[in-house]
């Protein structure tokens, strides 16, 4: 049985290219990013400083957190470097007329 629900999350347009956005969804705090014409989405809070990853400086696929520096893959979730040792959740997004959908369960 598949639990997924896809929820509207915001307006493509909406999400600058080479930049993160943060909103909440579905009473999640979400941070989208905007790379190379894609949408990727995680959890909007750093895992270890507690910052939001909204507030950071994005290159590439790489979330830095506004806090202590530490980095993430904004694909996987992934920790790029110390001090963050733990990755954050991402959401799978999909791209339909116009819109952002993320499947959160």
């Amino acid at each position: 049985m598949n639990t997924n629900q896809w929820v509207d999350a915001a307006a493509f347009d909406d999400v600058p290219q080479d930049d993160v956005i943060g909103l909440f969804v579905n009473g999640h705090d979400i941070a989208l990013y905007g790379v190379g014409g894609e949408v990727f989405a995680s959890d909007n809070l750093c895992t270890h400083g507690h910052a939001r990853l909204c507030d950071g400086f994005l290159e590439g696929h790489e979330i830095e957190c506004p806090l202590h520096q530490g980095k993430f893959d904004v694909r996987n979730g992934r920790p790029m470097c110390d001090p963050v040792t733990d990755a954050i959740r991402t959401y799978p997004v999909r791209i339909e007329g116009g819109r952002v959908f993320l499947s959160i369960k």
